[in-house]
């Protein structure tokens, strides 16, 4: 397996839990460098596609396994949370998705406008019409979830190879592989891609150019809010994960103020060649004016932000595919090389995406 991010400490674990232990993860650097370090750590099981669904809802369900299998904490907070509404034509969607989802998640329901506020009162009900509640939402701490995944597969007789750089892929006439590394060669039966960042320089390793890119991605982390801080008293509980369709925003807490990400429309590729082999954990530049449109529907629809201070922002690089959803399964043309790439929702999917994959590779 190559990459060390959440995905591929993902396939790992799997392929160890399907009685592998002959496998192998190797990382340029550190675990979670590229995108998994950054991520904001959000997870929600409902997704327009039911299939894809269900290997969201397998993710979530799967924390608690790992985090006790591994004794590794992985600072899991199940706030639960609302998908959100702002116009009639969203919330019948909403229904649709429910109603096709419905196997796979049984315990999400439609909530009215008021309550959505009784649970989420930082936000405005005059600007929405209706949402989803979903029981099975909220975030963790994305390091601690990938040295969860990679801490039980090593308990389960996986090896893994930090700062070991794979220079180039050979594929032999027994189709068998060669994966040559700057600190020397190991033989094996298959190849996962799971790189990340560098998925297109580990494609291009064996002929393969993959339809991935890498886009830029915002969210900003405020001060210390009183109405964070009064609820948590009050309620005796966190405020909840919370995604607006119709904003391109998502909001949850952190610690006693809250997080604000957005999925703009004016969107930036970053490095859309290639990705220099010494980036890894680094931020790129800070560009709210990019997004001041988000922000400004983001803090009318939840005015409390207005009087919030800006702590910090991050802006990090992830993996998009031409469709959104996961890259995942064998590279059609070539014998035992497998792709678990573009997997932007890594802790929402990662669970999910490596369940699959290991499924494929060992049982066909």
């Amino acid at each position: 397996v190559i990459g060390g991010g959440v995905v591929g400490c993902s396939v790992l674990y799997h392929l160890t839990k399907l009685g592998w232990s002959d496998v192998v993860l190797l990382e340029r650097s550190e675990l979670t460098s590229g995108s998994t370090w950054h991520a904001a750590g959000g997870m929600h099981t409902i997704n327009g596609d039911p299939n894809v669904a269900k290997l969201q809802k397998y993710t979530v369900e799967l924390y608690k396994e790992i985090e006790a299998y591994s004794g590794q904490d992985i600072g899991l907070h199940m706030t639960s949370g609302l998908m959100l509404a702002a116009t009639p034509e969203r919330f019948d969607w909403f229904k649709s998705l429910l109603a096709k989802g419905k196997y796979a998640n049984g315990e999400a329901r439609l909530v009215s406008v008021e309550e959505a506020h009784a649970m989420m009162p930082l936000l405005d009900p005059t600007q929405f019409v209706g949402a989803v509640f979903d029981p099975h939402e909220g975030h963790l701490d994305p390091y601690g979830t990938t040295h969860a995944y990679a801490k039980s597969a090593k308990k389960n007789g996986a090896e893994i190879y930090l700062h070991t750089k794979v220079e180039d892929l050979v594929q032999l006439p027994d189709g068998t592989w060669r994966v040559i590394t700057d600190k020397g060669e190991i033989r094996c039966e298959h190849v996962v891609n799971a790189a990340g960042l560098w998925a297109r320089e580990v494609g291009r390793m064996v002929g393969l150019e993959l339809p991935v890119l890498a886009m830029e991605h915002m969210y900003l982390i405020t001060e210390d809010m009183p109405e964070v801080i009064d609820f948590n008293k009050t309620s005796g509980r966190e405020l909840m994960h919370c995604v607006d369709f119709d904003g391109e925003i998502y909001i949850r807490q952190e610690r006693n103020g809250m997080l604000m990400g957005t999925y703009e429309k004016d969107c930036r590729p970053w490095s859309p060649i290639e990705t220099p082999w010494t980036f890894g954990h680094e931020l790129l530049a800070e560009d709210l004016e990019r997004i001041t449109n988000e922000l400004e529907v983001g803090f009318r629809h939840f005015p409390a932000f207005n009087n919030a201070g800006i702590k910090t922002i991050i802006n990090g690089p992830f993996t998009f595919s031409p469709d959104g959803n996961p890259l995942v399964g064998p590279v059609r043309g070539m014998t035992n090389f497998w792709s678990a790439c573009a997997v932007m929702a890594g802790f929402s999917q990662g669970g999910g995406v490596g369940l699959a994959l290991a499924n494929w590779i060992v049982e066909g």
